[in-house]
């Protein structure tokens, strides 16, 4: 029995670096999908090929055996079977058009598909949040990148022209009508071709900083401080820098939530675009050539434009009436190139479906 199981990559429309502080954030489902194909046998091998080479690993692998891509195949692997499901062995092949290392969640796309595809020939059906925490397990503890939820969650819940409000301190997921193009505004996603890994120190460090902001201001989360005005109580100046970003990110979230369902997309790019300059000021985690990208789109015509993802490279995403499109992706074009960078790859994109079985 051959199964086949797809998961998309993800656009986070605003809310950077929140889901692990317990707050808010919004992404969508993008219609770029990674593909599995699983034949399970009696054997207790797993061997996987993709385009990125071919890997062979125990069923009864552990963190550290397995590195590189395959360790987020490894590690859905080993976090399944910590949480008692017996996923069989078998040869899996691996198929993907998400960017990797664009910022779009590749790796979430590849954790839930595999896992999509081995809790179909083990016949165990889990809830998308109890899938979701097993993904986040083979992410943080076996590849050893601390991510959170919010990309786990993104490709388990998406849906078409829908957004999913996730609140992280309840994990639960709200669908907010994301539907730009029928307000005759389109999504520009702008791949600056820069590349960034989430196992690399920056990611960590900025998470160490908000750990570090709550625990001097005596509360188990950042979710949990009402008012900028309270951070005067944590010892380091940059950490409070980080913690406000959070603060004033969950706002923003909120706030686009309610854009949104008045269609005011002037007002969400207005929210981006501060969000933005957060990212880039308070956090620390944009670079010139993605700050070049979302001042020419904005100057061109945008409505506004951010970073998307875990930052220091990936993607820009930005808003902008359908007359504006041709200006705004000329301008970047040609700014990007003039200033050194690679040429971007620009397209125009949609919120699509989640996680689930592929013919």
């Amino acid at each position: 029995m051959s199964i086949r199981y797809s998961a998309p990559g993800r656009i986070n429309l605003i809310g950077e670096h929140t889901d692990y502080n317990a707050g808010f954030a919004l992404p969508i489902a993008l219609p770029q999908r990674t593909f599995v194909s699983f034949d399970p046998d009696s054997s207790d091998v797993l061997s996987v090929s993709s385009a990125l080479g071919d890997v062979h690993f125990g069923v009864d692998t552990a963190p550290g055996e397995v590195t590189g891509w395959a360790a987020y195949v490894a590690g859905v692997m080993w976090a399944l079977r910590a949480a008692g499901v017996a996923a069989p062995g078998g040869a899996m092949t691996i198929t993907s058009d998400v960017e990797i290392g664009s910022g779009l969640s590749s790796s979430a796309a590849l954790e839930c598909a595999v896992l999509g595809a081995l809790l179909t020939a083990a016949g165990v059906e889990l809830d998308c949040v109890e899938q979701a925490r097993i993904a986040q397990r083979a992410e943080n503890e076996y590849v050893g990148a601390p991510t959170g939820l919010l990309d786990q969650l993104a490709a388990l819940y998406g849906a078409p022209g829908t957004a999913m409000l996730i609140d992280f301190r309840d994990l639960t997921v709200q669908p907010v009508r994301f539907d730009p193009e029928a307000a005759g505004v389109a999504l520009l996603l702008i791949d600056s071709r820069a590349r960034h890994a989430h196992a690399g120190g920056e990611y960590a460090a900025r998470r160490a900083a908000c750990e570090r902001a709550a625990a001097d201001l005596g509360v188990a989360s950042l979710r949990e401080v009402s008012a900028v005005s309270g951070l005067t109580a944590v010892n380091d100046q940059v950490d409070a820098r980080r913690a406000r970003h959070v603060l004033t990110e969950n706002q923003r979230v909120l706030d686009c939530v309610a854009a949104l369902e008045s269609s005011e997309f002037a007002a969400v790019g207005e929210l981006w675009t501060a969000s933005h300059a957060s990212m880039r000021d308070d956090f620390e985690i944009t670079t010139p050539h993605l700050d070049l990208i979302v001042d020419t789109a904005v100057t061109a015509g945008a409505l506004g434009a951010r970073m998307t993802g875990g930052g220091f490279g990936g993607c820009v995403i930005a808003l902008l009436p359908f007359d504006r499109e041709q200006t705004v992706s000329a301008a970047v074009s040609r700014t990007v190139r003039e200033a050194g960078h690679p040429a971007p790859v620009i397209t125009r994109t949609h919120a699509g479906g989640g996680a689930g079985p592929a013919t």
